[in-house]
């Protein structure tokens, strides 16, 4: 498995064609406390870049863009009942939604995780 991220704090690990997309150690510190998570729909086509989640915390509301194109195909259920997950393990039971993946070559654009250490460790 590979994993990659965004300059927008997500985080996606790929699994053959199969993508698990997520929000950043960095960013959730950066949100605070999690109050409520949206994920997107079993079945919604994405592209790179889209709106495709909701989180908000008790300092403000933010979007979770996809980090590659596909199709979802799985939302992290488990989220709607527990959104303090993403506080405690955002890079991993944390996860947003699983998606599979029309055009794995976006993620060649995408950082790994030295490159994303040295990324946050400038802002």
């Amino acid at each position: 498995m590979s994993r990659y991220f965004t300059e927008e704090h997500e985080w996606v690990e790929v699994d053959g064609d199969v993508a698990t997309v997520g929000i950043t150690e960095y960013a959730q510190s950066q949100l605070g406390d999690i109050v409520f998570v949206e994920v997107p729909d079993e079945g919604r086509e994405l592209s790179k870049g889209d709106e495709a989640a909701v989180v908000e915390s008790v300092k403000a509301a933010s979007d979770v863009y996809t980090p590659a194109s596909g199709t979802v195909i799985e939302g992290n259920a488990a989220l709607a009942d527990s959104p303090a997950l993403v506080n405690e393990d955002p890079e991993g039971d944390g996860w947003f939604f699983r998606l599979t993946l029309s055009d794995p070559s976006e993620l060649e654009e995408l950082m790994d995780a030295d490159k994303y250490a040295a990324f946050v460790a400038k802002l």
